[in-house]
């Protein structure tokens, strides 16, 4: 038996253990679970070490074609020796199962896991890191089930953290696109550790679906914070930042985000609050409390309560505005 556990600390005070069992069987790399909420598709399936794995989670609400997609996407990558692990977050449409039972019969990179009941990403990403860590990843890829990647994308992360051992996450500018695959919109981010962690007390400096992060990482200890269904990313890189860890994003666009009217209302009044707490948890992680930053802090709570029509409004002056002000 291999049993895992993690703190996690919920703004400021709060602290929630998890505890994990898992049975390994270590002959040929084949893994399945004894005892968890999770389960492999084939639980005979066998692997080799890679160098990359990619870590995804799909649920109910997701589209079949948007998965797709952006399974599609992966699978296309120029770089071509990982392992995509895929967790089904709770119950999902049969047609969607059927694709994703499919697809992974196919191709044996992709390794398929079914969870019981919907816990949320945070959750499935920590299983992912937990399970890949037998194939000795030196880096795990970040992908959303409704976004597509570009085909050089692993790639060119790949060979940036080759060759900077000192940069723990990177990510990469991207653009936007609506429901039907056309793109309205860019976002850029600033590009060095010091700019991204000048920013992180006021705003997420990362782009989460475009990261690949160096698998160090996770065998220090950090996981994604459990109970957390939304900017889990957030209070992650507070927690890197705050260990010394560095970052940074390349001027390269290499993902296609789908921003939708179900994204603005993502950003409605939980996810505000969510991003409140962390922005407060960065304040103290990084000892960052200044007027601005709390000031902000506040300023964003309350745009972000305003009716949907304010909010991508809202949206749209800050990128904007942001895209004028970032400079490359």
């Amino acid at each position: 038996m291999f049993f895992f556990w993690y703190r996690c600390d919920a703004f400021f005070r709060a602290k929630y253990y998890f505890l994990g069992a898992l049975y390994i069987q270590k002959d040929s790399w084949s893994f399945f679970p004894l005892v968890s909420h999770f389960s492999l598709a084939s639980p005979n399936q066998t692997f080799h070490k890679v160098d990359v794995v990619i870590a995804m989670a799909v649920y109910e609400k997701d589209r079949l074609d948007w998965v797709s997609q952006s399974i599609e996407s992966m699978l296309a990558q120029t770089f071509t020796d990982f392992l995509y692990y895929i967790v089904v977050d709770g119950p999902i449409d049969d047609t969607c199962k059927k694709y994703l039972l499919d697809v992974a019969q196919d191709n044996s990179r992709i390794v398929l896991i079914f969870g019981k009941h919907n816990v949320g990403l945070s959750e499935c990403m920590n299983f992912i890191i937990e399970l890949s860590a037998e194939v000795e990843p030196r880096y795990l890829v970040r992908m959303d089930a409704d976004d597509i990647s570009k085909k050089h994308r692993i790639q060119t992360q790949k060979q940036f953290l080759d060759a900077h051992d000192d940069i723990s996450v990177v990510g990469s500018a991207l653009s936007e696109i609506d429901e039907n695959g056309k793109i309205i919109g860019e976002r850029k981010l600033p590009l060095s550790h010091d700019a991204i962690v000048k920013l992180l007390p006021k705003r997420c400096p990362l782009n989460h679906p475009t990261v690949m992060i160096r698998y160090d990482v996770f065998s220090k200890g950090f996981r994604y914070m459990s109970g957390l269904n939304i900017t889990e990313d957030y209070f992650l890189w507070a927690d890197l930042a705050a260990d010394g860890c560095k970052f940074s994003n390349l001027e390269s666009n290499l993902l296609l985000f789908r921003r939708v009217d179900e994204f603005y209302k993502r950003r409605g009044i939980k996810r505000s609050f969510s991003e409140f707490r962390a922005r407060f948890y960065t304040m103290k992680k990084l000892n960052r409390f200044s007027v601005t930053n709390v000031l902000y802090a506040f300023i964003v709570l309350f745009l972000r309560s305003m009716p949907l029509k304010v909010v991508k409004l809202a949206y749209r002056v800050d990128r904007f505005l942001w895209d004028k002000l970032t400079k490359h």
